[in-house]
């Protein structure tokens, strides 16, 4: 028998990630080893989702995985974000960690990034969704029994934060958005499913709106999504509370 793959899973804790976890775990030759997050260490919110770590942590418990938090300030640059997980790819490759596993599935650039900054650290990038039909993966997650709520959209999509992500509300999402989000038009939390021993519960709180100042230069930030340098953007975030 061939030795397993030895991988750390790159969990945002929303419905790409479940989905992608899901085939993972499927795959006999992979071994998950971590799931890995980053957080934002100011307020113990994940990156970018707004998701409280309480949940985070309940979530990776009920899959059965063990969590490996990457923690960030609320606005690094690219360098020092550069350097943090390059520390910690270095810690999984020492472990003997060879394969980290992300849920992507169509933006080009950013694989490419991954996969460089993999290659540093002597890793490879695995990719279990990539170049999939948006609007048939959303379709094979919902029809698999996973829920998800989603907690964060950009600002003209403001109708659909907090809400439970269902066919029926997909049929009411504006044409000009991605099924799936890929674009960073909104972020989810999966709370139940196939890969939960048991659903993350919680209850809806205040629906905030966080505005993000792009840096003046654009590359200088790796947080903020794609936009002109200087122009002012933002996100609602529904914060969920755990019960």
């Amino acid at each position: 028998m061939e030795p397993k793959i030895s991988c750390i899973f790159n969990w945002s804790g929303g419905k790409d990630s479940a989905l992608a976890l899901y085939h993972c775990l499927q795959d006999p030759r992979l071994d998950v080893r971590y799931l890995v997050t980053s957080v934002n260490d100011s307020v113990n919110r994940v990156s970018m989702h707004g998701v409280r770590e309480e949940l985070l942590i309940r979530q990776a418990r009920s899959i059965g995985i063990p969590l490996h938090q990457i923690r960030l300030p609320e606005m690094p640059g690219m360098k020092e974000y550069d350097d943090t997980m390059r520390t910690h790819l270095e810690k999984f490759k020492a472990e003997g960690i060879t394969h980290s596993i992300f849920g992507d599935i169509f933006l080009e650039d950013l694989r490419k990034y991954r996969e460089d900054r993999l290659a540093e650290a002597g890793l490879q990038a695995m990719f279990p969704l990539w170049k999939r039909d948006t609007t048939e993966l959303i379709h094979e997650f919902l029809d698999l029994g996973f829920r998800t709520t989603i907690v964060c959209t950009q600002h003209q999509l403001e109708r659909l934060a907090g809400r439970e992500l269902t066919k029926e509300l997909l049929l009411a999402f504006p044409e000009d958005i991605d099924i799936c989000g890929e674009n960073g038009e909104f972020h989810t939390f999966a709370f139940d499913g196939p890969i939960f021993r048991e659903p993350v519960r919680f209850r809806d709180g205040e629906k905030v709106f966080k505005e993000y100042k792009q840096p003046m230069d654009a590359d200088d930030s790796c947080t903020t999504p794609a936009a002109s340098a200087g122009k002012l953007s933002g996100f609602w975030y529904t914060d969920l509370i755990p019960v």
